[in-house]
Formats: C-alpha cells, structure tokens, sequence
C-alpha cells in the first residue's frame, strides 16, 4: 500500500468516527501529543480541545472525500489535501471546505499533527 492510500484509509476511518460519533476518542488517539486542529470559525484546538469539542457532538450523516492529493514534506512527514464534503440528517445543511492534514510517522504508525479547514462557499 502507497502512503496516499495509507494516508486515504486513515482519514475515511477519521470521517467515519466523526459519523458514528467517536470522533472524540479517534483524535484522541491518533494525534500527536502536540498536535492543533485550526478550524473554519477561528478556533484553534489542541489534542486534549479536539477531543473534548468532539464529545456529544451531533454526528455527521455522510461524507465525501473528493479529489485527494498527497503532497512529500521530507522528515517522514506527508500533507493530505482534499475538498471534504459532509451532511447531517437533521437539516443544518451541507458543509464543504478544502482540507489539508499533515501526518507524521511515529513508532506507533501515522499522526495527525496540523488539519486545517477552509470553507468552500456554496452557489
């Protein structure tokens, strides 16, 4: 297996604890110690805020990874870029951004250590 599709398979398995609602013990688990989230509404959440933000949340329906790029950054270090698109069942909407997440190699395998989010405006 490629790193692209090391890289896919860990972030589907990201998206789908954020849809079954373990989102919160799956970043938990596999971000590095210093890792950040920066997200769309101006917050900046390390390990221990993304799990917490995470906790009780409303899951997400669906989603969709589209159009994925890897790109090398030397060191072990590799940087996932895709639009992501996802839905909930109660109507809030469909939300799409442009994703970047830079994964390391560990001992204990990938970790996520900076995802970032622009939002992609809808027509």
């Amino acid at each position: 297996m490629n790193h692209l599709d090391e890289l896919l398979e860990l972030e589907h398995a990201g998206w789908r604890a954020l849809c079954d609602g373990t989102g919160g013990a799956f970043y938990d688990a596999h971000m590095t110690r210093d890792g950040l989230m920066v997200l769309p509404h101006g917050a900046v959440l390390d390990r221990e805020g993304v799990a917490a933000s995470l906790e009780g949340a409303p899951p997400w329906a669906g989603y969709e990874i589209i159009d994925p790029r890897l790109l090398e950054l030397g060191g072990g270090a590799r940087a996932l870029v895709y639009t992501g698109r996802a839905w909930r069942n109660d109507g809030t909407g469909d939300f799409r951004a442009l994703m970047s997440s830079v994964y390391v190699r560990s001992e204990e395998g990938w970790r996520l250590a900076l995802y970032q989010q622009t939002p992609v405006h809808l027509a």
